[in-house]
């Protein structure tokens, strides 16, 4: 599949407006709610809300930023902490998900990171009851090697993501939903690598991605 740079661009934009709308919409509605409100308990519980709220629009920046954007510098090279921080902050606020941090290398290039933090976002996204997502990823040789796993009760990866990490979909439009995968893809094939993702009826969902460091 094949699209115009300037309409992927609007569909990460799109992505990131649905992904943001909630906590920012919290944000609003507590805004509200706390002018109205006189009661110290009540104030005081809109307080909390609003801290949550602004914490997580605040995480999703930070890992958008990485995944998508042109954060980490200006070198070739991306400090793994931070990728690392920028998974925990996403998934930090959703119990249902326990991460498994499994990557040894300080560093790692800015694709292979981006490739990372949208592999395990769409990992994430699948586990729809909650579960558990391990992310591992090293050098070998001259090349970086990137496993995701999500096990959980229950996992949704859509048609329409599986056929975007594969270069598929022929004619049919591409959606928001779809960027990070599309994304994952066209980095990956950029690079000479490849990209595996288990069957539909496997019990865990695994994304397995080799490509040139």
């Amino acid at each position: 599949m094949t699209i115009a740079p300037i309409d992927f661009a609007s569909l990460l934009c799109s992505r990131l407006c649905h992904d943001l709308l909630s906590p920012i919409g919290a944000l609003n509605n507590g805004l509200e709610l706390l002018a109205d409100e006189n009661d110290p308990a009540m104030r005081q519980r809109c307080l909390e809300l609003l801290g949550e709220s602004a914490r997580a629009s605040a995480n999703k920046l930070k890992f958008f930023r990485l995944a998508f954007g042109a954060a980490g510098g200006f070198g070739d090279a991306v400090d793994t902490r931070e990728a690392q921080a920028a998974v925990t902050g996403l998934f930090g606020d959703n119990r249902r998900v326990s991460i498994g941090w499994m990557v040894d290398e300080s560093q790692l290039p800015k694709g292979a990171v981006k490739v990372l933090l949208n592999l395990a976002l769409i990992g994430g996204d699948a586990l729809v009851r909650g579960g558990q997502l391990d992310i591992g990823a090293e050098r070998v040789d001259e090349q970086v090697e990137i496993v995701i796993r999500a096990e959980g009760p229950r996992i949704i990866l859509d048609e329409e993501l599986r056929a975007a990490l594969a270069g598929e979909g022929g004619d049919t439009p591409l959606t928001p939903r779809a960027a990070a995968a599309h994304l994952v893809h066209a980095l990956v094939a950029e690079r000479g690598g490849s990209l595996q993702v288990s069957p539909p009826d496997a019990p865990q969902l695994l994304f397995g991605a080799a490509f040139a460091a």
